[in-house]
């Protein structure tokens, strides 16, 4: 995927995350000169309809959301059987990152009870 444009904009650069649903790479838009978060649909689900409209529904959803906490959304697309969300790109640690450290030093023993930082 390092190397591919897609939208004829987004260069994408590296990969930076992912989940069990997609993987989330840095990527350059080369019309506004600014690097945006693409999320891409994992390859093993693209022909999975059920999956398919889970992605649109997220997108659509948090499409729908303006906070200072959310990253906003830019674009969505689909190309070359490849299903792509385009976000505001936030340079920082990963939130697995962040919440390792943070729970090893911070939390109590009823946040870990309740499973919150695993």
């Amino acid at each position: 995927m390092i190397g591919k444009v897609l939208g004829n904009r987004y260069e994408i650069m590296e990969k930076i995350g992912g989940g069990g649903m997609a993987l989330v790479y840095k990527a350059q838009c080369r019309l506004l000169k600014r690097f945006v978060a693409v999320k891409i649909l994992r390859a093993e689900f693209t022909e999975d309809e059920e999956f398919v409209k889970k992605f649109k529904r997220e997108s659509q959803a948090a499409a729908s959301l303006s906070h200072p906490n959310i990253v906003g959304i830019y674009d969505v697309g689909m190309e070359d059987n490849v299903y792509y969300i385009v976000m505001e790109y936030i340079k920082g640690q990963t939130k697995a990152f962040y919440w390792s450290g943070f729970c090893n030093e911070y939390c109590d023993s009823d946040i870990f009870s309740t499973g919150a930082c695993t």
